[in-house]
C-alpha cells in the first residue's frame, strides 16, 4: 500500500531527519540518508526507532 504523497512530504526519518522514499512493493519507507527502512501496515508507517526498522 502506498503512502499519501502529501503525508510522505511531511515525514522524515526519526534517526537522521532525511526525507523518506515510499516503496509500495516492499510495503516500507526507505531512508536514503542512513539506510533504515520502516514498515507500513494498513497504510500506517511505523517510525519508531528500534521498532520495525532494519
Amino acid at each position: 500500500m502506498s503512502i499519501d504523497p502529501e503525508l510522505l512530504g511531511m515525514l522524515v526519518c526519526p534517526a537522521c531527519r532525511a526525507s523518506l522514499e515510499d516503496r509500495p512493493l516492499t510495503a516500507d519507507l526507505f531512508c536514503p540518508g542512513c539506510g533504515r527502512r520502516y514498515l507500513v501496515r494498513d497504510g500506517i508507517p511505523d517510525l519508531v526507532v528500534g521498532g520495525s526498522e532494519s
